[in-house]
């Protein structure tokens, strides 16, 4: 680094707490562990490069570094590239991923964090990094808990960002979530390390920087940081234990097969309420891929019309009845365009097999479906037509699902039971 490592007891109790979180991640401790680091070059995820690669050498880790140029400022080109040379320093792998830009409408901020996720999980996929780390800190939690408190947020919204999740096959960690920022900025200077403050923090536009005020404002009442660190994880256990209650339901009364979900009428009166809406609201996100849940509004008039018997369709998930039995799949028009065929495809499926150059995946669709006899004996229509085909032109190569080989398979992660576990 820029300075020797000082032998500090806080620097200890950071490097304790980045280390603990992948310790837990790793099921043979003596095998290397490849660890990818999103560095934006601000103070937060320069503390996390730091003290990971600090731990690199004794922990075992094979340290990749990722910064995403969002293009939304003229310096964020050379911020990238001031991170790429204190990586190249310090001999750890980097690299800067560029978005392309934002859509005409839309909340850019948001746009900007789901590209981001996006872009490194691609990256990290094609390195076999299969862990990535993130800088967020307690501060953000906070901001974070008032920002959805003014949207009248629920349980979900207010039980705080998540420690480690599961997303695009990726294995996600905010191993600094506990720590406050202006520790983190401690650190750094006791290593001399410098970083990049984003003129943007500063930037009333933004909720974020909104938030950040009102907590100063809010101090004298005893409303900190700390506190309401304290209040999201008393939210979090609450919600842990519906989440929980919910996986128990699905293992009862929900049958997946082919990426669809069976559910038969007796088993949705079952649920009770809070749980239907819990179990639509998480099928919807497992199969369309979307970081947050559709509109309270729109889950209740979902909820009213299947108890009227009725066929429904949201976020590009249908709901159809096939006479008491609730057939859950991906609407054919919603899903995703063809992609290289060692992708990800449709934000969950991998085909394994022979692949050859030139070939896509995309969906089997009625066309394809005629082509493999036998079909009904495995899965429904509407799960097999938006199941993953391999094709190479137009001419169909494989259907792992509707048409099954022995050298192909298509592997669906996760599973809906450890979907709900890990959202």
């Amino acid at each position: 680094m820029t300075g020797a490592p000082v032998p500090d007891t806080e620097d200890t109790d950071l490097l304790d707490a980045v280390a603990q979180v992948f310790a837990k991640a790793r099921p043979d401790p003596a095998a290397p562990l490849s660890v990818g680091v999103a560095v934006s070059g601000g103070g937060d995820s320069m503390a996390l490069l730091h003290l990971l690669h600090r731990l690199a050498p004794s922990e075992g880790y094979l340290l990749h570094a990722v910064t995403v140029d969002h293009g939304l400022r003229p310096e964020a080109a050379d911020e990238a590239a001031g991170v790429a040379a204190f990586c190249a320093r310090q001999g750890v792998a980097h690299e800067i991923l560029r978005w392309r830009g934002p859509q005409e409408t839309g909340n850019l901020m948001d746009q900007a964090r789901r590209a981001r996720l996006c872009l490194i999980a691609d990256w990290a996929v094609a390195r076999g990094v299969g862990h990535v780390a993130l800088g967020h800190t307690a501060d953000d939690q906070a901001e974070s808990f008032l920002m959805n408190l003014s949207r009248a947020a629920g349980l979900d919204g207010l039980s705080g960002m998540r420690r480690g999740w599961l997303e695009h096959g990726i294995r996600w960690y905010r191993p600094l979530l506990q720590k406050r920022r202006e520790v983190l900025r401690d650190y750094l200077r006791r290593n001399s390390v410098t970083w990049i403050d984003d003129p943007s923090n500063e930037n009333d536009r933004f909720t974020r920087v909104k938030a950040r005020r009102a907590l100063r404002a809010l101090k004298p009442l005893g409303i900190t940081v700390e506190r309401l660190l304290a209040s999201t994880q008393h939210l979090f256990d609450a919600r842990s234990a519906l989440q929980m209650a919910l996986a128990q339901a699905v293992e009862t009364h929900v049958t997946e097969r082919a990426g669809a979900l069976h559910l038969s009428a007796d088993g949705l009166c079952a649920l009770g309420a809070e749980l239907e809406r819990r179990l639509l609201s998480h099928a919807i996100r497992w199969m369309n891929g979307a970081g947050y849940p559709p509109r309270a509004e729109q889950l209740l008039r979902l909820m009213s019309t299947l108890h009227d018997h009725r066929d429904a369709t949201l976020g590009g998930v249908r709901f159809r009845w096939r006479q008491e039995t609730l057939v859950i799949s991906r609407e054919p028009r919603a899903v995703m365009g063809p992609v290289p065929a060692a992708q990800l495809w449709d934000h969950r499926w991998r085909v394994v097999g022979p692949l050859a150059e030139g070939q896509t995946l995309a969906a089997l669709g009625v066309a394809g479906l005629r082509q493999c006899p036998g079909w009904r004996d495995l899965a429904s229509r509407e799960a097999l037509i938006v199941s993953p085909a391999v094709w190479q032109g137009d001419r169909l190569i494989a259907a792992p699902l509707a048409r099954p080989e022995p050298d192909w398979g298509a592997t669906l992660g996760p599973s809906f039971g450890m979907f709900i576990l890990a959202h």
